[in-house]
């Protein structure tokens, strides 16, 4: 039995915003930091887009102080 295999066009894929390139055309720009700036990203953009967003701690102070514990008892 044949089974019909069909690829998802591109307006359903979970990732038709996000565009990837490969690396021939990363060095071809001239390298990272080059293709970076012709596509409108850099470093300073993202590092304030990271500072800009809210502080994000995994844990509260009192699972800290759980988790703790549970680490030296363990040891």
């Amino acid at each position: 039995m044949k089974v019909d295999i069909t690829s998802p066009n591109a307006s359903s894929s979970m990732f038709r915003t996000h565009k990837s390139y490969s690396a021939e055309e990363i060095l071809a720009a001239g390298g990272a930091d080059a293709f970076g700036e012709k596509t409108g990203d850099n470093n300073e953009r993202i590092i304030q887009a990271l500072q800009d967003g809210p502080a994000i701690e995994p844990f509260t102070d009192e699972e800290w102080e759980d988790l703790l514990r549970q680490l030296e008892a363990t040891k």
